[in-house]
């Protein structure tokens, strides 16, 4: 079974175990490391059977997938910044990179503001741009929460916190969802799988590092562990009754706003 993750830290520290046979599975899975937005994109389509996916797609998909308890990005201090090279007057024609325009960060900044001009590139391509004065801002996710310092911007808003502060819930980000064909009993042995392998990984966290470093290349082992931390925590592990408030109202705050149809299908088992 093919299983899409990204190649950031959170993701393969997650599944490193799943993938490379350290705690069992009820099928062989196939890893398929893409960057979120192309999982997203491929969401719409129902390709893939097991996938990692923005919060904000999964609100267009309910009808074809449910999410695993286990795997997921959720969480205080873990959401998208937007950066510039200095403070901004407000958003109204400011020219945005954006990660995609089915990202979670992008959702949460159409929540936050209004009349800006989103510029959709792939998310390890946005500091450079508006370093170089591309576009005025930058939503940024990932690793790039840590280093875009050393690109001389500054933080214009964190959204985490505005949504923290707006809700007292915590951000939900990311979800491992599963299609629904696949059947409620394999569906839940999937969900186990996934929490074993967090758990494998945390027990045996210096093991998983050569396949974290294989994929994020350009980091530091010290950034890679900061986003490790920051990304995965309790919540990951299963999203819990407070994980399961946080997304139904970050689905009901962006249906009001008609950003997201509603759906009568449950995010959970």
């Amino acid at each position: 079974m093919e299983l899409g993750f990204s190649p950031c830290p959170n993701d393969t520290f997650i599944f490193y175990a799943l993938v490379h046979g350290r705690v069992p599975s009820p099928v062989p899975v196939e890893p398929v490391l893409e960057d979120v937005e192309t999982l997203n994109r491929w969401a719409f389509e129902g390709r893939l059977p097991l996938t990692k996916l923005s919060y904000a797609a999964f609100g267009r998909v309910r009808d074809r997938y449910v999410a695993l308890r286990s795997g997921g990005a959720l969480g205080r201090g873990v959401g998208p910044l937007l950066v510039a090279k200095g403070p901004l007057r407000g958003l109204r024609g400011v020219r945005v990179a954006i990660p995609g325009r089915n990202t979670t960060a992008f959702l949460l900044l159409s929540l936050y503001g209004e009349g800006f001009e989103p510029v959709e590139v792939r998310y390890d391509r946005i500091l450079p741009l508006v370093a170089e004065g591309s576009v005025e801002a930058g939503l940024i996710i990932h690793e790039s929460r840590f280093t875009y310092p050393q690109y001389g911007l500054t933080q214009v808003v964190d959204l985490g916190a505005w949504w923290e502060g707006e809700t007292g819930l915590p951000l939900p980000l990311g979800a491992i969802l599963a299609r629904r064909d696949l059947g409620e009993d394999l569906i839940r042995a999937l969900d186990l799988a996934v929490r074993a392998s967090l758990e494998y990984a945390w027990a045996h966290r210096e093991e998983t590092l050569p396949y974290l470093r294989a994929h994020a290349q350009e980091l530091s082992e010290e950034v890679i562990w900061a986003h490790v931390d920051t990304y995965v925590n309790p919540f990951s592990l299963d999203v819990g009754g407070e994980g399961e408030e946080a997304v139904r109202r970050f689905f009901q705050e962006a249906e009001a706003r008609g950003l997201l149809p509603s759906s009568p299908h449950p995010p959970f088992l």
